[in-house]
């Protein structure tokens, strides 16, 4: 099963333990471009009062133990000027 269809089968969980308000993949995984040795590029966004650092270490590890392979968990709102564009361009949202 691929990395977006796991993260929209186990949403749920997700958006009620975590507070996720909404998440998607990015990157390579939506290019089609990943290897075995690749990340999953994972976009988050939490909801109103839910952004700690417990959440997104918490959330980090769920999805890497759903996934089965390493995560670069980024918070939207941190995203960096020079590649938001490109990245909100990009993202698959769940």
């Amino acid at each position: 099963m691929n990395p977006l269809a796991q993260i929209r089968q186990n949403l749920r969980t997700i958006r009620e333990r975590y507070g996720v308000a909404r998440i998607g993949v990015f990157g390579s995984v939506v290019r089609n471009e990943a290897t075995a040795a690749s990340d999953i590029d994972i976009l988050v966004e939490f909801q109103e009062g839910e952004e700690t650092f417990d959440h997104f270490m918490d959330l980090k590890f769920y999805l890497e133990d759903l996934l089965g392979r390493r995560t670069d968990l980024v918070i939207a709102d941190t995203l960096k000027p020079r590649i938001r564009g490109a990245v909100l361009d990009e993202v698959v949202y769940a």
